[in-house]
């Protein structure tokens, strides 16, 4: 399935700003191949020292975000997994900022940290290939808004590319 297909009543509007950072152009399970290379491929021709650069007080690292990116794409592939499994259970929002605090995202090696991305996709490209059409339609509430299985993994995608782009703009 592509983003195209996807209704915006499958994901809460606070999710737009990721999904509109899909494009048409794959699947859903080949953007989720294709984009963590891409990912990759981007940080590792990023110079050394911008790694632990923060563009203003306050703001994260290349590092912190490379972990929040992990961090972030183990919980939605968990959201993802219970939904498709048809748990009605009501799953709590987490709050970035304080994950971050003590995630050590800045200690770890940009090596590790590229590592893990990259383990973490495997295993979330792994789940969402032994999705049915059916299980990929259902859907759930996390952080009190309704979300699908296959919104899940745009927002993976989006969620990825927006801090790509937000390296771009403002770490280089």
């Amino acid at each position: 399935m592509k983003i195209t297909q996807l209704s915006s009543n499958e994901y809460a509007s606070f999710y737009a700003n990721y999904i509109n950072k899909v494009t048409d152009e794959y699947t859903l399970i080949e953007e989720l191949e294709i984009s963590v290379h891409r990912l990759i491929k981007f940080v590792q021709n990023i110079p050394m020292d911008k790694y632990d650069y923060r563009y203003a007080e306050g703001k994260w690292t290349i590092k912190d975000i490379l972990q929040h990116l992990i961090d972030s794409e183990r919980i939605f592939a968990y959201r993802a997994l219970r939904f498709a499994r048809n748990d009605k259970t009501e799953l709590p929002g987490f709050n970035e900022d304080d994950f971050a605090a003590i995630a050590n995202g800045a200690n770890r090696s940009i090596m590790d940290l590229l590592t893990e991305l990259s383990v973490v996709r495997q295993s979330t490209l792994s789940l969402f290939k032994n999705f049915d059409d059916e299980q990929l339609l259902r859907s759930g509430i996390a952080s009190n808004n309704n979300m699908s299985v296959r919104a899940l993994g745009f927002v993976i995608i989006g969620h990825q590319n927006h801090h790509q782009q937000v390296f771009q703009e403002r770490y280089l």
